[in-house]
């Protein structure tokens, strides 16, 4: 897996943005208890990651309506889709001081072509002990779902086939991608967004 940085500044996997507004004191204080009970960066990264997988609840889980964007919001609010989720996770390894960025994937919405396509958010983060970049998927797992941290194999939620053309986009962006904000913020019920109003490619 050759992931490619859309920036080489490293500094920018570091920033506060709207979305992944690390400065906000919430997410501060979740930093914090996170590290305290860490033993050193690499089980920081994973119980983080772990913490939005498991304890974030995807909105279409539970099939609730609210809409969460930002990382305060989501973490406010227990529940997100990917984009929200991803946000979070971000905001938490940023505000420890680790780079992460976003990836993105093209998914069928059911389980064939005929059912639409959507974007499908994740994170990466750099390993500073190893020197590379590894994705983690913090949608949440449920029955035919089980993403894990690894640093040998990727254990992602979704696998991509390309005989559907679903896409795999190997780009670590530095920002969330803004199509997949402006659905966040222009629907009002989240289930028929899901269904309805994600964008289908980058």
């Amino acid at each position: 897996m050759n992931l490619v940085c859309e920036s080489q500044i490293v500094n920018d996997y570091l920033t506060v943005t709207a979305e992944v507004n690390h400065d906000h004191p919430l997410i501060a204080e979740l930093t914090s208890k996170l590290a305290t009970s860490s033993q050193d960066q690499m089980d920081f990264i994973k119980q983080s990651y772990e913490y939005v997988r498991d304890h974030i609840d995807h909105s279409w889980d539970i099939q609730s309506s609210r809409i969460t964007c930002s990382a305060s919001e989501t973490l406010i609010h227990k529940e997100g889709i990917c984009y929200a989720k991803a946000n979070l996770l971000c905001a938490i390894l940023r505000k420890a001081g680790i780079p992460s960025g976003f990836c993105y994937q093209r998914l069928t919405i059911g389980d064939t072509p005929d059912t639409g396509y959507c974007i499908h958010a994740l994170n990466a983060v750099f390993i500073q002990e190893l020197k590379m970049w590894i994705r983690l998927d913090a949608r949440g797992n449920k029955p035919g779902i089980l993403a894990e941290f690894s640093l040998v194999e990727e254990k992602l939620a979704f696998p991509v086939r390309e005989e559907y053309d679903e896409v795999d986009y190997l780009t670590i962006f530095k920002s969330p991608n803004m199509k997949t904000i402006e659905a966040l913020k222009n629907n009002n019920d989240c289930i028929n967004m899901y269904l309805h109003g994600l964008p289908d490619r980058l």
